[in-house]
């Protein structure tokens, strides 16, 4: 597992990595082993943001255990959390979707659906989160044009990865479908209902 680390000021580090799909391990290996003194860690599609309390955890510290972590090290930590989400297949980028894929709509949803998505971070807004496979990612193009408002629970595709809009926001991917799940609750004391880590499975409801 090749990692760059630079600095991020006095609280933190950044650790950098070569592809989505090691950032993924790293992240999980990273989250298997955590040090006293650790505070958080925060992926994204190449990096992992590793935020420390200094007094406890110096930062040649912290370096030195990102450099110690290798690939397998997951394999200690506890298994991720699966969440279910539950859609009606009926969006309105559900046909040229499709058609960019070069598949039949059937064949879109039965895809989507039969295959196991992984959390790789969290962003855009609140709860959104960005889910990717490694097995079958249905890579497809963002919409040439944004909409400027899409409803909360909408299910899209861009590139490689799916999400769920957890609120109405302006957006440009490719809409696929709906959700009536809750994506982020600020009312809870974790709001988020995927986290990174997470692996998601959609279910088909009828049209």
């Amino acid at each position: 597992m090749r990692v760059r680390i630079l600095p991020f000021g006095d609280r933190a580090v950044l650790a950098e990595y070569d592809s989505l799909s090691a950032t993924i391990g790293a992240y999980r290996a990273l989250s298997a082993s955590t040090p006293r003194g650790l505070v958080e860690l925060v992926p994204a599609a190449r990096t992992v943001l590793v935020r420390v309390d200094p007094q406890v955890l110096p930062l040649d510290a912290a370096r030195r255990w990102l450099l110690s972590v290798r690939p397998g090290d997951e394999l200690d930590g506890p298994l991720p959390t699966t969440v279910t989400i539950a859609v009606t297949y009926d969006g309105e980028d559900l046909d040229d979707a499709a058609r960019l894929l070069g598949i039949t709509v059937d064949e879109l949803i039965a895809r989507h659906t039969g295959t196991e998505w992984t959390c790789a971070f969290v962003g855009f807004a609140p709860g959104f989160a960005y889910l990717t496979s490694a097995s079958d990612p249905l890579v497809v193009p963002r919409r040439s044009t944004s909409r400027p408002a899409v409803p909360a629970g909408s299910v899209g595709l861009a590139g490689e990865f799916t999400g769920v809009y957890p609120r109405e926001s302006p957006g440009g991917w490719q809409l696929i479908g709906r959700t009536d799940a809750v994506l982020w609750d600020a009312t809870k004391d974790f709001p988020a209902r995927i986290s990174p880590g997470d692996l998601v499975r959609f279910t088909a409801v009828d049209r």
